[in-house]
């Protein structure tokens, strides 16, 4: 059974930093290309973040890019997210999600709020 954990969310103010992780079970995690997708209340799913299985690409949405770092390390199977010069924009619930042929596996989500 594949599971996607995540980590890291929670309350901080405008300019601060989080650090997001997912902890990926049951399935073989280098094979994977992961993403960060974020969904605010009312608002469309935004894909934040992508990683290739060998960590050779990444990819940014440009709402994020030079304040975020995707990162995954494939011995301990788990994907980061640092999050930099936080803002009150950026609050959502924070999803991770492998993906591989089509076939996407999501994780349950941790909420971010950018808030003083």
């Amino acid at each position: 059974q594949v599971q996607l954990v995540e980590s890291g969310g929670g309350l901080v103010q405008p300019g601060g930093s989080l650090r997001l992780s997912c902890v990926a079970s049951g399935l073989t995690f280098s094979n994977y290309a992961m993403r960060w997708y974020r969904q605010a209340p009312g608002q469309e799913r935004e894909l934040v973040a992508q990683i290739t299985a060998a960590a050779g690409y990444t990819n940014y949405a440009d709402s994020v890019k030079g304040r975020f770092t995707i990162s995954r390390d494939n011995a301990k199977n788990t994907m980061s997210l640092q999050m930099n010069s936080l803002k009150p924009e950026d609050t959502a619930v924070y999803f991770c999600v492998a993906r591989l042929l089509g076939k996407e596996f999501w994780g349950q989500g941790t909420q971010v709020t950018v808030s003083s």
